[in-house]
């Protein structure tokens, strides 16, 4: 995505809980002599900030022109993960357009293959093992969320039906009871003149 040199940049991510992030980022800035952007960005940092959903700051850390940060969500929900340049420029001079390359992964965990090349076979099979045990457990707690959020869906709509059914009854009540007020009074008004 592209961002201005001092302009902050939030992506909201919905994330189980106790789930591990990492981000990998590089940033790039726009030449206005070569009309591309450079292949990097020297001396341009980048502000990382990751809010949960309560609100609270997560990770707050500069960053230089391309990392990796990483951070564990203790709740499930929308965090939100900010980017922003540590320009010092003033905004009137700042006008340089950033090109920023993410890669957000949720809940992976990566082998690392030069370990396992380093073992033997018994010991490659058993962190294959431990890899896809920690990959089951990820996708249990992935199910688990999604029931979480399909159990307050179904609840919210559950209370708007009802909501919607007790509106109905109560405009027709005051239908038939404005109906019957109608009546009464075109009744009264005919006795009234003696067109009755």
């Amino acid at each position: 995505f592209h961002i201005g040199e001092r302009e902050e940049k939030c992506i909201i991510e919905d994330i189980p809980s106790d789930t591990l992030v990492v981000g990998n980022y590089k940033v790039q800035r726009w030449d206005i002599h070569k009309h591309g952007f450079l292949e990097s960005a020297p001396g341009l940092g980048m502000f990382v900030t990751v809010t949960s959903p309560t609100g609270e700051v997560l990770l707050s850390k500069l960053y230089g022109p391309q990392g990796t940060f990483s951070f564990t969500s203790y709740l499930s929900g929308e965090h939100i993960i900010c980017f922003q340049s540590n320009s010092t420029r003033f905004a009137v001079i700042a006008g340089s357009k950033l090109r920023i390359h993410l890669d957000i992964r949720v809940g992976e965990h990566f082998l690392d293959e030069s370990a396992i090349q380093a073992k033997d076979k018994v010991d490659e099979v058993n962190v294959r093992l431990e890899h896809l045990i920690e990959q089951i457990h990820h996708v249990t707690r992935e199910q688990e969320y999604e029931r979480e959020r399909e159990e307050k869906f179904r609840k919210t709509s559950e209370e708007t039906n009802s909501n919607i059914l007790w509106w109905a009854i109560a405009q027709t009540l005051i239908l038939i009871s404005v109906g019957i007020w109608q009546i009464k009074s075109l009744r009264d008004f005919f006795i009234a003149k003696k067109l009755v």
